[in-house]
């Protein structure tokens, strides 16, 4: 997980009390990594959830998930800066993109800055509606980006 997902930076909130967003028993109900630029002591919540800081690199946090997960699939979770993170990698075999048809003037562009790794993706799937689309993307097969 990204970040800014987790929650505000940890000068702008109340150190004692902030857990997240979702109150004493978070909706993952398994452990969770969040990158960080700094070092915090992980937090365990109600419903097994808890909350792991990373602090060196995207990889380093994949690892840990995967090793948690113990077989099971693996799921990222943040904004445009995370997923284009791991994309520039390729390490996202699977992408879930929830696109909402709002303008407010301003945004972050998932395939910006990539280097052309978008051409290594397609749409297998897209659900769209007045209130949400949702897209399926996919690693096309041998699709590993040149770094």
């Amino acid at each position: 997980m990204g970040r800014h997902m987790f929650g505000p930076p940890p000068d702008a909130r109340d150190k004692e009390g902030w857990k997240g967003w979702w109150g004493e028993n978070p909706p993952y109900h398994h452990p969770v990594f969040v990158l960080s630029h700094q070092k915090e002591a992980s937090i365990d919540m109600e419903g097994g959830t808890s909350f792991s800081f990373v602090t060196d690199g995207i990889e380093s946090a994949l690892t840990q998930a995967f090793a948690a997960a113990k077989g099971k699939d693996v799921r990222l979770a943040g904004g445009a800066a995370t997923v284009r993170q791991y994309l520039k990698a390729g390490l996202i075999d699977e992408l879930h993109l929830v696109q909402v048809p709002l303008l407010m003037g301003q945004g972050e562009r998932i395939f910006e800055d990539l280097g052309g790794v978008e051409r290594l993706y397609e749409c297998v799937e897209f659900t769209p509606s007045k209130a949400v689309s949702h897209l399926r993307i996919v690693k096309t097969p041998g699709g590993a980006p040149a770094l």
